[in-house]
């Protein structure tokens, strides 16, 4: 009777939603958990979970158990060798929790343990607090897997935006029309961080600040007027993990008009599709690193390209070609249906406008010098002297409900890295902050830019700032 109040409990109010998920090892003789992947699932839906972790032997053949507890009380307890699957069936139709078959015997070394998880669409995330207890023996008896999974409610963006501005912290919050959930974010981000797996190095790094007065405020679009339309212009990204190609193009662009005077528009396009794996360690739509892009633009250079809705003006060679998108919000005509799934990479091999007269490798612009920033003040005199620069940072779950005031981080659960524009700095209220221009259109945030404490590397980001120089014998025609 226990177990059915439990469940009905868990069916009550029903809606679908969103299940974070939590992992602890607790301590098997034979071998460690290193990771669970991923960290939130769906409801209503069949999510596919992987263990991973190291065995210290050769396992012949196993006994597992699992065992499925929610409010002190055991839903499910399922049992196999693991030769086939093993179900664990919670009462009332709620779900079944599955740990996949596998193939023995296992050599010793990594080994990755497969759990599908199928909840019904009437399970609530806010009461689905599961523990999951996978426990195996081996061929001696001796335990060779203990894993503890716990799944509780993600929470959604309109509560973190009601929790942070509880806060009264430096920033106020606010749901975003751009995404539906926290999931919805990390389709646009892509970004490899410092110290992750991938990551190289600039060849080049600036720690030196030269003789440069740096004021207690600046901004690009003001400080070079004439190059405000280019420095002002809010793109978007669409669903495509390209942040990084946008955040250094952007920046390029911006630096570009300064040196030449040149109000022509970069290809992002063209940045996402060619700035390939051993430039970049990028691949296009699923991620880069926004710095080698910059290393790229001085040995290959990138062409002219608009937005979006700058397709059919034959005014530059490779506009952007996806589409800004509406998530949850009603579609208009500037921002249809987002897809279902990211979309693919662009190819980009010649000039996508017809019309436009220069051909794909002569309309090539390239930087004269890229490196890597080091230092507040070096970061500030090189925006100073030569525009905006491209910075990276890690986003957490709170990030997207920015709206106004100086950001800084009120929650610890991390959707990826992100690449920005920088374009200034300031103080408001007390609170030293960075200028940044997002990729996300002007619908999100401030006006499509947002605040970020500066002077503490909030989120990484006063550690991964790129840039580079444009010169006088680069102007487009």
């Amino acid at each position: 009777m226990v177990k059915i109040a439990v469940v009905s409990s868990l069916i009550a109010a029903a809606e679908a939603g969103s299940l974070a998920i939590t992992w602890s090892d607790c301590g098997a003789k034979h071998a460690t958990v290193t990771d669970v992947q991923p960290t939130t699932i769906s409801t209503g839906a069949t999510e596919s979970l992987m263990g991973s972790g190291t065995v210290d032997e050769d396992v012949t053949k196993a006994q597992f158990t699992a065992t499925v507890t929610a409010a002190g009380a055991t839903l499910a307890t399922c049992s196999g060798d693991g030769t086939t699957d093993i179900e664990c069936k919670l009462p009332l139709g709620a779900g079944v929790i599955t740990v996949k078959a596998l193939t023995f015997p296992i050599p010793k070394g990594t080994v990755k343990i497969p759990v599908t998880v199928k909840t019904s669409s009437f399970l609530p995330a806010s009461l689905a607090k599961v523990d999951v207890h996978i426990a195996a023996t081996e061929q001696n008896g001796e335990d060779v897997i203990c894993l503890d999974v716990r799944t509780t409610k993600a929470m959604e963006l309109e509560e973190i935006a009601e929790r942070v501005n509880s806060l009264q912290t430096t920033w106020k919050a606010e749901a975003p029309t751009k995404f539906a959930d926290v999931e919805d974010v990390k389709a646009y981000l892509g970004t490899i961080l410092i110290g992750e797996e991938g990551y190289v190095a600039m060849d080049k790094e600036v720690s030196d600040v030269p003789n440069v007065d740096i004021p207690a405020e600046f901004d690009v679009r003001t400080a070079f007027p004439d190059c405000a339309e280019i420095s002002g212009n809010i793109r978007d990204q669409s669903s495509c993990g390209s942040c990084w190609a946008f955040g250094s193009t952007e920046a390029f662009n911006d630096r570009h008009c300064i040196a030449t005077g040149s109000k022509v528009k970069l290809s992002v396009e063209d940045t996402t599709a060619n700035c390939g794996f051993f430039q970049c360690q990028s691949q296009g739509c699923n991620g880069g690193q926004p710095g080698r892009a910059w290393s790229w633009f001085k040995s290959h250079g990138v062409v002219t390209g608009g937005d979006y809705f700058d397709i059919g003006k034959g005014d530059t060679c490779a506009p952007y070609s996806l589409a800004p998108c509406a998530h949850h919000v009603p579609a208009t005509d500037k921002y249809p249906v987002c897809p279902s799934s990211e979309y693919s990479t662009p190819s980009v091999k010649a000039c996508s406008e017809s019309s436009y007269s220069t051909d794909y490798d002569t309309d090539k612009v390239k930087a004269t010098d890229s490196y890597s920033l080091n230092g507040i003040q070096a970061i500030q005199a090189d925006i100073v002297q030569y525009g905006s620069a491209t910075a990276a940072f890690t986003v957490y779950d709170d990030f997207p409900t920015y709206k106004s005031g100086v950001y800084k981080a009120t929650s610890s659960k991390a959707l990826g890295g992100h690449a920005i524009k920088m374009l200034g700095w300031g103080t408001e209220n007390g609170e030293d902050y960075w200028l940044i221009a997002n990729s996300w259109n002007e619908m999100w945030g401030n006006g499509g830019t947002f605040k970020i404490a500066r002077g503490n590397n909030e989120c990484g980001i006063e550690g991964q700032v790129s840039a580079g120089r444009a010169g006088s014998t680069d102007i487009v025609a």
